[in-house]
């Protein structure tokens, strides 16, 4: 309980801890320095791209203003920033972080097995991890939602269930985790996934959404032209590559003595691999043999997803739509829908 007790403490101190950070909106002159034009992410081609954006302009994209690219990233966070809090205190992050624009939407937990729920760790190493990669995220929120001020869009619903059945919007629908899993053939068509199960379904569902966050913010990160922008989101970038780099070497660690760990988390990134079109966005974690501890590509950079390729993810969609998955009723703000991939 006092870990419990520790972490809601420091939750409830967040927002005010944060604004003692560099407020990089101020540093670049206020809000005005939001409204500047960006290329829209869902418009752009994957990293395989080598044509300078700045010469080219035949047909242009449609734009949007870094404030949007800003609130993308922060509902990723919604989504990252609930699942660590729940497994770590059993409770979803602060309300006071919550609200913004837009609709703001609760947190799907579904109930009995595979409920969202405080996860009862047996390895206090991975307790600690999970203990840290909370707080981070929780700064994540407190950082951009302070930055963006009155612009900042409110955390909208969030499917953050494994369980069989929940009740979304007067619909019954899938928990989320259970459906990605059973998407990758993970589990049987009538079977669960309890990512708040134990130690090792915890680690699993970390690497269903941790791997993804990476990819957006370096899809993000190329684009961003404000120098100011690209240090905040190189920084994110940074410190989920870091939390990306733990839960998967605990996974191949542990898939040593636990074989079927290796088979589950490279059907999961086949699968989030097809979503999202025909260039290669995903990699599992090797086999006991060979490691792959960090997805990168020939040049060793690691792999990216523009915001429609990630939105194909989290909604767990190969088709352009605008909801689904982790996100039943979709984003607030402009950046909302996924592309459509054969």
């Amino acid at each position: 309980m006092s870990d419990q007790t520790e972490f809601l403490d420091l939750m409830e101190r967040a927002e005010h801890q944060r604004r003692a950070r560099r407020n990089f909106i101020r540093l670049c002159g206020g809000a005005a320095a939001m409204s500047g034009g960006l290329a829209l992410l869902s418009g752009c081609n994957d990293d395989n791209e080598g044509e300078p954006a700045p010469t080219v302009s035949p047909t242009p994209a449609p734009t949007v203003s870094d404030a949007d690219v800003l609130n993308f990233a922060l509902q990723l966070e919604y989504l990252e920033g609930n699942f660590y809090s729940y497994a770590v205190s059993g409770q979803g992050i602060a309300a006071a972080l919550q609200t913004g624009a837009g609709a703001q939407g609760a947190v799907v937990t579904g109930s009995g097995d595979g409920a969202a729920r405080a996860v009862t760790f047996s390895d206090p190493v991975v307790q600690q991890y999970a203990r840290e990669i909370a707080f981070d995220e929780l700064g994540h929120i407190g950082f951009l939602r302070t930055n963006l001020g009155s612009a900042a869009v409110a955390q909208p619903a969030i499917n953050l269930s494994g369980s069989a059945s929940v009740t979304i919007g007067g619909t019954t629908a899938v928990g989320a985790f259970t459906a990605a899993a059973r998407a990758a053939g993970v589990i049987g068509a009538s079977e669960i996934f309890d990512p708040f199960l134990n130690d090792e379904n915890f680690l699993i569902g970390s690497y269903l959404l941790t791997d993804v966050g990476v990819t957006a913010y370096r899809g993000a990160a190329r684009l961003i032209s404000n120098k100011t922008f690209l240090e905040a989101s190189a920084g994110i970038l940074a410190t989920e590559c870091y939390h990306d780099g733990v839960i998967r070497s605990e996974l191949w660690r542990r898939g040593l003595t636990v074989p079927s760990i290796y088979t589950r988390i490279t059907q999961i990134s086949n699968t989030r691999d097809g979503l999202d079109g025909s260039t290669e966005n995903d990699q599992d974690i090797g086999d006991a043999t060979t490691a792959n501890l960090v997805p990168t590509n020939d040049g060793g950079l690691v792999l990216g997803r523009n915001a429609a390729q990630v939105l194909n993810v989290v909604y767990q969609n190969k088709a352009a739509v605008s909801s689904g998955g982790f996100f039943p009723a979709g984003l607030n703000g402009t950046i909302k829908t996924s592309q459509a991939n054969a």
